[in-house]
């Protein structure tokens, strides 16, 4: 489904985080492709996208989360996020890596 399908109260949550993001700093396209996410995986969560993703279902909402996986902070990066990290990379071997060794292998 496209953004120009979406129901009135996903424009209004786009268009506030996109602006949220903007005031945050990011450049234009980031803060589309945040609002975007962020209003898919919302959509996801509710029931109204025909598909999804485990971790869109499964995962702590967005709004609880609160950029605990900003990339920074004490514990960095989730291990799932290492994992499609390294799988993008092409890491043999990852399946039964810690998180400790995903974070070596993908930095490297």
């Amino acid at each position: 489904m496209t953004p120009s399908e979406w129901s009135d109260k996903r424009e209004r949550q786009y268009e506030e985080v996109k602006e949220s993001k903007l005031d945050a700093g990011a450049s234009e396209d980031e803060a589309k492709e945040i609002a975007a996410r962020t209003v898919n995986k919302a959509r996801a969560r509710s029931g109204e996208a025909d598909q999804s993703s485990k971790s869109s279902t499964d995962d702590i909402s967005s709004g609880r989360r609160g950029g605990l996986r900003s990339h920074s902070g004490s514990q960095g990066r989730t291990k799932d996020q290492l994992y499609a990290e390294a799988k993008r990379k092409g890491v043999k071997g990852r399946s039964t890596m810690s998180k400790a060794q995903l974070e070596k292998a993908v930095s490297e």
